[in-house]
């Protein structure tokens, strides 16, 4: 659909001027070139706008006329298209408030449910904006100057702005707006400089003068990608404010959030401010990430991130149209034009930074529980694994255990045999990963606690206003908070690691309660009046208050005042931490957080938090890991079986099934539940529950290289069905399914009860991942069978999967032979690659120490090519080859021209055994 400017007289009357990246030199205010986008499309948005007012307008009089004292430009404003001009909470919106506002008050009746619906007061057409006073060109786009006449109703509004465009590349656009005479708090994130304007850019660029408005179009379509004309730009100190249209409906990101994949517009808003709550619908969450993503008619896809950390929220209506206020910063955003939503994810992902390579063990399946009580019992946990030959990569302690709940100790008495328990995993080629709090001890007697002591010496905790270190409560007790925006932090950080890894020689840090979280609000002396602790606008946050759970926002840090850094406290943790251990191991990091911000997928994976053992929780938990794929971290995953609560025998083993397939795969529990580890439960769901754990090993070698492809490139791991068929709408709304990159659909159970599953199948041949047999779908949801004991999972055709016999770790999967699934396409071709290290050392792409190889068929010749080879590669060999898809039986089988022996099933399946082929040498096997 169209996305219509504002209806004003800049419009009506050609004051609204077109400036397109290729125009002209210079344009002052009331000078600017006019285009025919102005008078043509402004009149034509006029005639439509007003018709489409028309037919309102009698409905409103034919349900009961609002009252004759209405101003009629009050009128002309469709109920979906009203921008709310009194966001704040809790507050009775009277008519009064509305009017000294200067804006229109028309009460509706509320929506069902107690959500928010259409807002009663709402800008008029012609309230003040800013103006485009100037506007010139640069080497890389445009520079020009904002001016507000008249003030609008929040504190220190800023009456000039200085408006940055810059062309980065043919798919990137780069719009900031500052203070045009002051410094302000922006993001200290490195982000890429462009060199050169863009040549050939995707998209054309326009302005409307009065009020000021940016009109975003794709070229090839003419979509309006954005149009900011729809309501006023608002920029005071410490609220900022700007609005679009969207040219759909099909809204994703915005996190961190529980709820479908696909947002609703309809008048919901999104807070993002970190925050230590379990997920639940409609709370801000652990992480912030002011990306989202849309689907537009056709297929083509955009994003949009905002770079901005502060309090924000994002509100939605079914315009369709979009809202950002933030309490803080600057307005800098980056447009990614895609033209895919791949691509957009890349686009992305370049600004913020490619995900790490991960150490190939994390994509074992690790194991944890809160209240195992003592190193032994956790042992018993092990053995017992190993006694049932389940697969198991980690094994981790939650807080329980430590000394006292404080950080770098560990229980003399409970767990004093946890340093021989970790020298026995590392035998077994398993991995031991802790957990970590940000907040430190701070009641220890002087002397007895280095952490502390030599924190408070160095002066690298958050400070109070006064300039002492603010102290709240954590597990420990009293704490004092580690400053990890300062670059002495990071130092103390890693000698005390260093110093605890000396005891417990761990494998990978989990960080958690890094939002931060405090079990007061403030600090132990509440927060100091002020315009950062009570700012004039709050967003919607949950607690209603920026210090509920947290640390006061007046907090000091090294960078700035908490105020602007929350929401990157985890990031700048995870940060400290992935260093940390890069300096103690000399391998690849392994980190875990639980609050996260654009670029963490450097440092750190991400899981869901603190669910529960609900079915509910593990079909959200979907949406949870796709969001993240979006947000450029890909190692994500949920709790397995549910963190709180209990679980139920069936509930666990569906959900093993389905985080059999998360990229990090845990499974956690808390304490005083009863344990729920594959081995506690019956022999039927403890088989189940390992033979998809088995089929997760077998398929390491796909998962690894496509974390090779993230790092490399951008690409997603796990990702929407939309992702793959953007044109086919039947996808757009799926989130109870998902694909492992571009070919292995997975159709999980996510309710009680029932022995079929009905999952959407994409237009084209699908063969099951187990036997071989195909689907010919139109594009339809098909009922498939699904007893406890089975996941459904098909293999799109055209793909290649290398696989590998698994065994019960990573380290002794990584030996076994290959076995290479073949998916023809409709047309007999298929295509696939495989990337090969060591699995931990780092930066084996960048130095060249990997193995690199791709496979195709075409004509009935399957052909490996070695594009780039290591040493690692000549240890393991090529077994089998399973070919999905033949129609003909063979009359033989040739590799490299020799005669080999072959078997083939009435369900098209072609399959050579014992190959003995090293993976360092290039071969090919035709079948005549």
């Amino acid at each position: 659909m169209k996305s219509y400017q504002k209806l004003t007289t800049a419009v009506l009357q050609p004051a609204a001027c077109r400036v397109e990246e290729e125009g002209a030199a210079q344009m002052s205010a009331g000078r600017g070139k006019l285009a025919p986008w102005c008078v043509g499309s402004g009149l034509l948005v006029a005639a439509v706008l007003l018709s489409a007012i028309t037919v309102w307008v009698l409905r409103q009089v034919s349900e009961g006329w609002p009252g004759p004292t209405l101003p009629p430009k009050c009128l002309l404003v469709p109920e979906s298209h009203r921008f709310d001009c009194y966001p704040e909470r809790h507050v009775v919106v009277t008519q009064e408030l509305c009017e000294s506002r200067g804006c229109c008050f028309i009460e509706s009746p509320p929506p069902a449910g107690g959500k928010r619906g259409v807002p009663w007061c709402f800008y008029p057409p012609d309230f003040p904006s800013y103006t485009l006073d100037s506007l010139n060109q640069t080497a890389l786009g445009m520079v020009g100057l904002l001016v507000r006449r008249e003030k609008a109703y929040y504190p220190r509004d800023i009456e000039m702005l200085r408006l940055d465009v810059e062309f980065e590349t043919d798919t990137r656009l780069h719009i900031k707006i500052t203070d045009a005479a002051n410094p302000r708090y922006e993001v200290p994130l490195e982000v890429p400089r462009a060199m050169k304007r863009a040549e050939n850019p995707i998209y054309s660029l326009d302005f409307s003068r009065d009020p000021f408005g940016v009109l975003l179009r794709r070229r090839a379509t003419g979509t309006v990608l954005l149009n900011t004309t729809v309501a006023p730009l608002i920029f005071a100190d410490q609220f900022l404010q700007i609005a679009t249209s969207l040219p759909s409906r099909f809204l994703y990101g915005l996190g961190e959030h529980r709820g479908t994949l696909l947002h609703s517009l309809d008048w919901s808003t999104l807070t993002l401010w970190a925050r230590d709550v379990s997920p639940t619908e409609s709370f801000n969450l652990y992480g912030a990430h002011p990306f989202y993503l849309l689907m537009e008619e056709g297929g083509d896809a955009h994003g949009v991130f905002l770079l901005n950390s502060n309090a924000m929220e994002v509100a939605l209506q079914p315009a369709p149209g979009l809202t950002w206020r933030t309490i803080g910063g600057v307005l800098d955003f980056y447009i990614f034009l895609g033209p895919d939503p791949n691509m957009v994810i890349q686009q992305y992902q370049q600004v913020i930074g490619f995900p790490a390579m991960p150490p190939l063990w994390a994509l074992g399946f690790h194991l944890c529980r809160w209240g195992y009580g003592s190193s032994n019992e956790t042992w018993q946990t092990v053995r017992a694994m190993r006694n049932y030959q389940i697969p198991q990569d980690a094994q981790w302690n939650d807080i329980d255990y430590m000394d006292g709940y404080r950080d770098f100790t560990f229980d003399p008495q409970k767990f004093a045999s946890l340093p021989s328990l970790v020298e026995d995993l590392h035998k077994h080629g398993q991995h031991y990963v802790i957990i970590l709090d940000p907040g430190i001890s701070s009641t220890n007697p002087h002397g007895s606690y280095w952490p502390f002591d030599e924190g408070l010496k160095r002066g690298l905790f958050l400070n109070t206003t006064q300039g002492q270190p603010l102290i709240g409560q954590v597990w420990p007790g009293f704490t004092a908070f580690a400053d990890f925006s300062n670059p002495d932090t990071h130092q103390w950080w890693l000698e005390n690691l260093q110093h605890f890894h000396a005891h417990v020689p761990f494998d990978g840090l989990w960080i958690d309660m890094n939002e931060p979280s405090n079990f007061m609000d403030g600090s132990e002396d509440g927060c100091p009046p002020g315009e950062l602790d009570s700012p004039p606008y709050t967003p919607a946050v949950l607690g209603d208050s920026l210090s509920a759970k947290t640390v006061c926002a007046s907090a000091k840090q090294k960078a700035s005042v908490h105020y602007n850094l929350h929401n990157l406290y985890g990031l700048m943790e995870a940060k400290a931490t992935a260093s940390a251990l890069i300096q103690i191991r000399g391998k690849r990091p392994f980190v875990i957080s639980r609050s996260t911000f654009p670029s963490q997928g450097r440092y750190s994976g991400h899981w869901l938090g603190d669910n529960r053992s609900q079915w509910k929780d593990m079909y959200y938990s979907i949406s949870g890991l796709l969001s993240f794929s979006l947000f450029g971290i890909p190692l994500v995953g949920a709790d397995i079986c549910g963190f709180s609560g209990s679980t139920s025998e069936e509930l666990c083993t569906r959900w093993m099934q389905l985080g059999a397939f998360y990229p990090f795969a845990r499974n956690h529990n808390t304490q005083n539940e009863k344990a729920q580890d594959p081995t506690v439960f019956s022999p039927a769901a403890r088989t189940a529950m390992k033979n998809v754990l088995l089929t997760r090993y077998s398929l390491l070698p796909f998962l690894y290289t496509l974390f090779h492809r993230a790092h490399l490139q951008g690409d997603t791991v796990a990702r929407p069905l939309f992702f793959e068929f953007p044109w086919d709408v039947a996808t757009l709304g799926l989130d109870r399914q998902f694909l492992w990159g571009r070919s292995l659909l997975v159709t999980p159970v996510l309710e009680p009860g029932v022995e079929s599953v009905t999952g959407y199948v994409p237009r084209g041949v699908w063969y099951d991942f187990y036997t071989g047999s195909s689907v010919n779908s139109s594009g339809e949801m098909l009922k498939m069978s699904a007893p406890l004991e089975h996941l459904n999972l098909h293999v799109r055709e055209g793909a290649i999967l290398p696989t590998q016999k698994p065994g019960t770790t990573s380290e002794a999967t990584r030996g076994n032979p290959l076995r290479l699934i073949v998916a023809l396409s409709s047309s007999a071709t298929a295509w696939g690659d495989l990337f090969w290290d060591d699995g931990e050392s780092l930066d084996t792409f960048e130095r060249g120490s990997y193995s690199y190889l791709v496979f195709n068929v075409t004509q009935n010749i399957f052909t490996s090519t070695v594009l780039h080879t290591s040493t690692e590669a000549t240890e393991v060999t090529i077994g089998t080859l399973s070919i999905f898809g033949v129609r003909e039986p063979p009359s033989k089988v040739l590799l490299n021209g020799q005669e080999k022996p072959f078997s083939y099933l009435d369900n098209q399946v072609l399959t050579v055994s014992d190959l003995g082929l090293s993976l360092s040498q290039g071969f090919s096997l035709q079948w005549l």
